[in-house]
């Protein structure tokens, strides 16, 4: 039996791992429990029931969530297998489609900073823009137009949906 080295050990990449409707964080709970990184976007809204307010959690995209693995067969099958997996999102000859380190770091700013996002079409076209300055400069999308207020668009290719954040058009340059 062939002993692995570590440089055999090929490096960690982001991937989709769509689930069963609703069961984003029981998927979540089991992936962490199974010492994986993993990264479920939310968003919290505010619900009213007749006794009280409360702001909840909901998957800012349902259906997904990121996991942070090897893309060895071992790790894929484990998590593949998992109750609530459906699979995994952009499979190309039998392997996972990995997802850019930059869109998860942009995702786990908004999150970091509760800034107040909301799900927005998957652009493939327009400008693409970095933030200059605030909580969330040095993050880049797309910058777009919303009612008349400007938007910055944090797209996740592979899942072809984004996300809309109001920016100033001054906080914005070029890429």
């Amino acid at each position: 039996m062939k002993r692995m080295d570590v440089m055999d050990v090929p490096d960690k990449n982001w991937y989709v791992v769509h689930v069963r409707a609703r069961h984003e964080f029981k998927v979540l709970c089991l992936l962490t429990n199974a010492g994986i990184d993993v990264f479920l976007a939310t968003i919290e809204r505010l619900r009213r029931w007749k006794d009280r307010n409360k702001l909840v959690s909901f998957p800012l995209f349902p259906g997904y969530l990121f996991v942070h693995i090897h893309r060895m067969p071992k790790e894929i099958l484990f998590v593949s297998k998992l109750s609530g997996v459906v699979g995994f999102l952009g499979m190309v000859a039998g392997e996972p489609e990995s997802v850019p380190e930059e869109q998860i770091s942009s995702l786990k700013r908004l999150a970091e900073f509760k800034i107040k996002a909301d799900p927005y079409p998957y652009l493939k076209e327009g400008q693409r823009v970095r933030i200059k300055r605030g909580p969330l400069a040095g993050v880049e999308g797309i910058l777009d137009k919303k009612t008349g207020q400007h938007v910055l668009v944090l797209s996740v290719d592979i899942l072809q949906r984004g996300i809309s954040v109001k920016v100033d058009s001054s906080d914005v340059e070029s890429v």
